[in-house]
């Protein structure tokens, strides 16, 4: 069965939403570029919700000539909505029915492992149903001081155990945590 593996980058304060607009730690490094590029491309599609998708699509089809802009843009692309009819973005195919489901089944298809970017709705919706395999949360080192409960990793919701896997720190402050789901654990009174 192929393993979904979300990366987010998450702020001190546990805010996940525009990180392009938090202010700068300074470059990844060679270290970090190498760790988001080995993550794409050993994976052969992306979900996602229509959140990252409206930020991802005007983008990426805009480059080329590297090896990360060359795969996302070939790679399949899955986005669950119930608004978005018409992706413009090449490859990319709406899952407008049962998310739970229809991931379940991309899952169970043959094929490399699959990819999410960013924390949401979708997230939490893969994490309560044991879908969410792999958790690499990119730890800036900054409080962003102000968000909306939307633009926190929060959300009310059943609980979830990982296993710590691997630690990275970044020359800019930056910490990768890597987790893998446990399979089985008591988290407040629930079974997770």
């Amino acid at each position: 069965m192929r393993k979904i593996i979300n990366s987010t980058y998450i702020s001190l304060d546990g805010v996940i939403d525009r990180p392009h607009e938090w202010p700068s730690v300074g470059p990844r490094g060679d270290k970090g570029e190498e760790i988001v590029n080995e993550l794409l491309l050993s994976c052969d599609a992306l979900i996602m919700g229509r959140r990252t998708y409206e930020a991802f699509a005007p983008v990426w089809p805009t480059r080329s000539g590297d090896p990360a802009s060359d795969h996302i843009n070939s790679m399949r692309k899955y986005v669950v909505s119930s608004t978005l009819r018409d992706p413009e973005w090449k490859n990319t195919t709406v899952l407008d029915g049962d998310p739970v489901a229809e991931i379940k089944a991309l899952k169970e298809a043959p094929g490399k492992a699959i990819v999410q970017y960013g924390f949401g709705q979708l997230s939490h919706a893969l994490m309560a149903n044991g879908l969410l395999d792999e958790l690499r949360l990119w730890v800036y080192p900054l409080f962003v001081g102000k968000a909306e409960p939307s633009e926190l990793i929060y959300r009310d919701g059943p609980g979830a155990m990982f296993d710590l896997v691997d630690t990275t720190s970044l020359q800019n402050g930056i910490v990768i945590l890597r987790y893998a789901m446990r399979e089985s654990a008591e988290v407040g009174g629930e079974s997770a």
